[in-house]
């Protein structure tokens, strides 16, 4: 796809996947964050495309950004491509005519002005216009394939270079292990198809993935007998409240249909094709676990391989290596057929061809089609050897038989069968390691119940059925049972019951956590001991479970920037590996015709004896297992981070983490609990009780969503005062609030914020003030028509586990930092308490991210870990970015990794866990590296006068089991546990507190023993 230059010094981005206003700052700080852009504007336009406008310096190129731009995006799973300022210009039309036609729509059904064929006719036209606008500014479009039959990291090169010389392919992340491939692409140039064909025409499977997001459902459609009925179907859904598109294809009997699924679902649409009396409609069956069942396929096709391959091997074997050491039969066997062909050689013929052509065609075909795009793999080195061995072993009957002599012909028949037979078994090992490599992924997946019990109810809320539903037919809204002991069926709150939901299998949380009416429900957690009822929120593809396997998933296919290292050297293993097979070859045949053959070898023939190392070259160097290095541990990696409740977002996240020197952690809501509370109330004027003065403030605060002004709600609501709704209400972002409440003029702020409204503080007041910031209190103070009436401590509890978190990060050589808008001495105290040496002090949370910049530009590795919106910036502007207690709502775009508990621990073991399985990735390397530095000389036969010798068939086993090695080797991951930071002196209060907040109390002795209180 060509890349339009805008003249002068701007340039127009269209962006898509924007969800929301919130994705609007993670762009912008996306592209700011790129050296040489001044200014980013990214107004959210629609979830289709925005335009992003990039305003860079004076006198860079601007061509020159193109590629980090498009990389800082792609990061945060924004597709992008830059247009011309026309084009930008034609996108934002769009939009707007798109959003009137929808208005237009919903206005002429709300007034019935159009019977359903004239508004089927209105329709029609409007789509064909907005079709036509679509075509000259196509979004690009991101494609998720699972991709069968790469061998190595070659491959992966293959793939990746041919399919990104397609027209309008814009950028492609192929995994070797995931075996996927996602592909962002231009529509309006290529169709997905195309991108599957393509990959196809190298000789792999793709198989195109639904990756959609829980709003489109395909249908099977039976009644349909000509194409009216197509129109007709299509007609009544896009008369329906919530349909966004309607495709129905009546040869096929299918019907593909977006919704909106706040107000429509799969149910409402199949009653509403049923309805028309003359149609059936049900979900189309879909094969559950594509990449699995794949897996599955592929080691049943190997082993089958395998098995046949042996019924010829095993022969071949005996007959070539065995019957020779038995005199008896083997006289039976050396007896000529035709004069120069005994029966011996005859048989291994016989034998081999099967396995040679049968067999190994496969290695045929994938080498013509590798070598037809530019391409080498793996498939070709084994061609080239086994090929070898058999063709010179064909030649060689061909001239004994022409030319009978007393001196039997050498032959290595049984040396391509074996060659074959070893491949396919170290490949079929290599398999199997590789299914255990991804269990945690298929362990989530088996979570989620295949039905669920819908509550049907009248509008009195009485029972009317209760009928048993498959979890595709759910929709949002549905009532739900759970029973005892069965799993939650999908996201949703409960609407009545009381019972214990275990959810470490999400979460790792190993407390069951008490769930009554109003509470947050998981789908795939487990209902201990009581009914609940509850509402779905989250249906499909849209839950927290399905977000995590689809976040795992992609974490797999994304590359570590390592992996280019291995990615380098298998671009160029083949075409060097085959030289230095010639070299072998020729130096051999030098030596032996100048210096005669050396007393370890058996073979009389110089030609024979080179033939045979330059074979053994071949077959012992392997790509493979470079190619695995990284991705084998990677997959396991993100995988053991999963089923902890640590998500991590790809390999570049994972070995940016392992190199972390600096962290730096928000405060509120993540050192601390992030619930302020009243601690604290100091009038001034004495002509006030409390609770006018607390009225006054509280009424003024309501008209804020600051934690500090939910906390002096709080405290006026438990002390029943009344709250009056302020007016003339203004907000000045991290100082304070004015307004006016009974007519009386109310500050509300920090001393920045009186001072500028000239409210004087007297120095008693000033020194009661800094005497409650030492003990950790943040201090608003309260003025009532311009004179100070007040101030308020209000203090956040600081998590038990920060401290210990602290201490352990100090231990593992990481400097920690706190951010916060509250002043000095307040920032100090609480620091002290945790024992964090550095501290950025009343920091508006617009300016977060200049301070990760700024200790970025000192030399650190900075990973930033906050919990909320105001967050975002800075989490994407750091090296790595974590999001702390996310729940189920792991969609933080800002975040490269995302801890579902609300445990600073997690974030231990986040870097350890990265540690390690970085560690074991430079271990994989360096086995790999030495099995082919050491190998390859071995097989050239560098140790031949010390009397070692290298058969073919034994390099050719070297080499199929170094693959299963290195999986082996990744696997290890799977024992790791995670470091122990002891909560100490604060552990009692900090299990009461969670007791009390679960419902749980302890009973008789056991620490780990608690039983559910009920209450009355």
């Amino acid at each position: 796809m060509s890349v339009i230059t805008p003249r002068g010094d701007t340039l127009h981005i269209r962006v898509g996947g924007m969800s929301c206003g919130g994705c609007v700052s993670i762009v912008e700080h996306a592209v700011g964050s790129v050296e040489g852009v001044k200014t980013v504007t990214s107004p959210f336009l629609s979830r289709k495309a925005s335009i992003a406008t990039a305003e860079i310096e004076q006198g860079l190129d601007a061509e020159s950004l193109h590629q980090p731009i498009l990389d800082a995006l792609e990061l945060m799973d924004f597709t992008a491509a830059f247009v011309s300022k026309d084009e930008a210009e034609t996108v934002r039309q769009e939009v707007e005519r798109e959003k009137k036609v929808q208005e237009q729509r919903e206005k002429q059904r709300k007034e019935k002005l159009f019977d359903e064929e004239q508004l089927a006719k209105s329709e029609k036209t409007e789509l064909k216009e907005i079709t036509v606008a679509k075509d000259a500014t196509s979004i690009p479009t991101k494609l998720v394939l699972s991709v069968q039959g790469m061998t190595c990291a070659a491959c992966v090169n293959t793939i990746e270079s041919y399919v990104k010389s397609q027209k309008g392919v814009i950028r492609i992340a192929v995994g070797l292990l995931a075996e996927r491939a996602e592909v962002t692409f231009d529509p309006s140039s290529i169709s997905d198809a195309q991108v599957a064909e393509a990959i196809n025409d190298l000789g792999f499977q793709a198989t195109i993935l639904d990756e959609s997001q829980g709003s489109a459902i395909t249908l099977q459609i039976e009644g349909m007998n000509c194409g009216s009925c197509e129109g007709k179907i299509e007609r009544e859904l896009m008369s329906m409240r919530g349909i966004l598109s309607a495709s129905v294809n009546e040869p096929l009997k299918i019907g593909k249909i977006r919704y909106d699924p706040d107000i429509t679902g799969p149910r409402s649409i199949i009653d509403a094709i049923e309805a028309l009396e003359q149609y059936t409609a049900k979900i189309a069956p879909e094969k559950p676990n594509i990449d699995g069942l794949l897996r599955i396929e592929e080691l049943v096709r190997i082993r089958r391989d395998l098995q046949i391959a042996l019924v010829f091997t095993i022969p071949v074997f005996i007959i070539g290596m065995v019957i020779h050491w038995i005199p008896v039969i083997n006289q039976l066997f050396m007896a000529e057929i035709l004069p120069g062909l005994n029966v011996s050689h005859f048989l291994l013929f016989v034998f081999t061809t099967p396995v040679q052509f049968g067999i190994g065609k496969r290695f045929y075909v994938n080498s013509y089609k590798t070598l037809k795009h530019g391409g080498a793999n793996m498939d070709v080195l084994i061609a080239l050897g086994t090929s070898a061995a058999y063709f010179y072993s064909i030649l060689a009957l061909i001239m004994s038989v022409s030319n009978p002599g007393d001196e039997e012909p050498a032959v290595f028949f049984d040396t391509s069968a074996m060659l074959i037979s070893f491949i396919l078994l170290g490949k079929y090992f290599e398999t199997l390691a590789k299914g255990k490599t991804s269990e945690a992924i298929q362990k989530l997946m088996k979570l989620q119940p295949p039905t669920a019990t819908l509550v049907v109810m009248d509008e009195q809320g009485n029972l009317i059925e209760e009928k048993e539903m498959e979890l595709d037919l759910l929709q949002r809204g549905d009532i739900l049972k759970v029973l005892p002991g069965a799993k939650i069926p999908t996201d949703g709150v409960v609407v009545q019951g009381v019972s214990q939901v275990d959810e470490s299998m999400i979460t790792g949380e190993s407390l069951p956590q008490i769930k009554r009416a109003g509470d947050k429900l998981t789908g795939g957690t487990i209902n201990n001991n009581g009914l609940l009822r509850m509402r779905a929120t989250r249906v499909g593809n849209e839950t927290g479970l399905s977000q995590i396997v689809r976040l795992v998933q992609n974490a797999q296919t994304a590359k570590a920037p390592i992996q280019a290292f291995a990615d380098k050297i298998a671009a160029s293993f083949v075409p060097c590996v085959v030289l230095l097979a010639l070299i072998t070859f020729f130096v051999w045949l030098l030596i032996c015709t100048l210096h005669g053959i050396p007393a370890p070898i058996k073979e009389t023939n110089p030609f024979i004896v080179s033939l045979l190392f330059g074979i053994s070259v071949v077959v012992i160097a392997c790509p493979c297992a470079l190619g695995l290095a990284t991705p084998t541990a990677i997959m396991v990696g993100t995988g053991i981070g999963a089923t902890n409740g640590i998500l991590i977002k790809g390999g570049a996240t994972l070995e940016m983490a392992h190199r972390i020197t600096a962290i730096i952690f928000d405060k509120t809501g993540t050192l601390t609990f992030g619930k302020p509370s009243v601690t604290e109330i100091e009038l001034v004027d004495s002509k006030m009780t409390e609770k006018q003065f607390l009225r006054f403030v509280a009424s003024a605060e309501s008209g804020s969503e600051h934690p500090l002004a939910n906390a002096v709600l709080e405290r006026a609501k438990s002390m029943g005062i009344e709250i009056t709704p302020p007016s003339a209400f203004e907000a000045a972002t991290g100082e304070g609030i004015i307004c006016e409440v009974d007519k009386s003029s109310i500050l509300v702020g920090n001393r920045r914020f009186m001072d500028r409204n000239n409210v004087k503080i007297s120095d008693n007041i000033e020194i009661r003030m800094q005497q409650l910031e030492k003990e950790g209190a943040t201090v608003i103070i309260a003025a009532i028509n311009g004179n100070l009436s007040g101030i308020i401590g209000i203090s956040d509890e600081v998590k038990p586990e920060a401290k210990p978190t602290i201490q352990m990060l100090k231990k593992m050589g990481i400097d920690s930092w706190m951010v916060t808008g509250d002043n000095e001495r307040t920032a100090h105290s609480i620091a002290t308490q945790l024992g964090i040496a550095n501290t950025f002090a009343e920091v508006l949370p617009s300016q977060k991210a200049v301070k990760v910049a700024e200790l970025k530009a000192k030399g650190y590795m900075v990973a930033m870990v906050g919990d909320g919106i105001n967050d975002s910036p800075a989490l994407a502007a750091s090296d790595v970015g974590i999001a702390i207690g996310a729940g189920t709502d792991i969609a933080i775009e800002a975040a490269g990794m995302v801890l579902v508990k609300n445990d600073l621990r997690d974030v231990i073991t986040a870097i350890d866990l990265s540690r390690k399985t970085f560690t074991r990735i430079k271990i994989n390397y360096v086995w790999a590296m030495l099995y082919n530095l050491l190998g390859v000389p071995l097989a050239a036969g560098i140790l031949v006068p010390i009397g070692l010798v290298l058969p073919p068939m034994i390099a050719g086993l070297a080499m199929a089991f170094s693959s299963v090695s290195v999986v082996a080797s990744s696997l290890l991951l799977k024992r790791y546990k995670k470091p122990d930071v002891t909560i100490q002196s604060s552990q009692a209060a900090y299990q009461a507190r969670k007791r009390r907040k679960y419902g749980v109390s302890k009973t008789g002795d056991d620490e780990d023993a608690f039983e559910l209180i009920t209450p009355e």
